[in-house]
């Protein structure tokens, strides 16, 4: 991680009888809008017919050794820095079930679609100790592998945490990815929940996420200085403390 990407090769399956062509031209140029976005060229790829649409990126890049970013060496007393909301889960669900709102699918499809090259760009010159990327395990499963590698525990305040608009009330209606109840049944191993915490709000803070933002361990004033250089984007939602019985716990 830190490494800077150089050129793509388009991976796609797709029931080249079944569907129109001209979606997946849409894909395709999606594609190419985002790696177009990054600054490297897609210089060619592979396809099968396949029955389920499939589309991805093989990414080349390059890292100088002594600038690696790894999921490791978080320090007690670190920041915890959340670049992008939570809630995508949700919303991903509640667009599969019909029920979204356009406003909330609207969000969701431009925080999914936003790169985390701005986010990185900005970490130039500050003290990184610990970055990991926020996917299909939520927040809490990507944090834990923070804390398990760093040997050290982390708190994280609800509150600080931001969320998508309209995931609270989605949520609180029953949409909830599969995924995100796994993700919690998988957390209880190693998470302490604050009683004032009720199974819902537990739910969201697993969320299951999809090109979700960066978790970043850095020291506070470097990540107050992060926070001014992103804008309202970024927030701190925690600290790291010293290795305790739970890895992490939500207040």
């Amino acid at each position: 991680m830190g490494g800077k990407p150089l050129f793509a090769l388009n991976i796609v399956g797709y029931p080249i009888n079944d569907l129109p062509k001209s979606i997946l031209t849409e894909i395709l140029q999606g594609g190419a809008d985002k790696a177009q976005e990054a600054g490297i060229p897609i210089v060619g790829g592979h396809s099968i017919d396949d029955k389920e649409p499939k589309y991805g990126l093989v990414v080349t890049g390059e890292v100088e050794e002594s600038k690696i970013w790894r999921n490791s060496g978080a320090r007690i007393g670190d920041a915890l820095v959340l670049t992008k909301p939570i809630g995508t889960g949700v919303i991903a669900t509640a667009i599969k079930k019909g029920v979204a709102p356009q406003n909330s699918i609207d969000i969701a499809i431009k925080t999914m679609s936003a790169l985390n090259k701005d986010a990185a760009d900005n970490l130039d010159g500050l003290d990184v100790h610990a970055v990991t990327d926020i996917t299909g395990f939520g927040l809490l499963g990507h944090l834990k592998e923070i804390c398990v590698n760093s040997n050290v525990s982390s708190e994280i305040n609800f509150n600080d945490i931001e969320f998508l608009p309209g995931v609270h009330e989605l949520a609180e209606s029953g949409i909830m990815a599969g995924g995100t109840r796994r993700n919690l049944e998988y957390a209880k191993d190693f998470a302490l929940f604050e009683p004032s915490l009720d199974s819902l709000k537990q739910l969201l803070v697993a969320d299951a996420q999809t090109s979700g933002g960066l978790i970043i361990a850095l020291p506070k004033k470097d990540a107050e200085s992060y926070i001014e250089r992103m804008g309202s984007s970024s927030k701190i939602i925690g600290h790291i403390i010293e290795k305790a019985t739970h890895l992490i716990k939500v207040y």
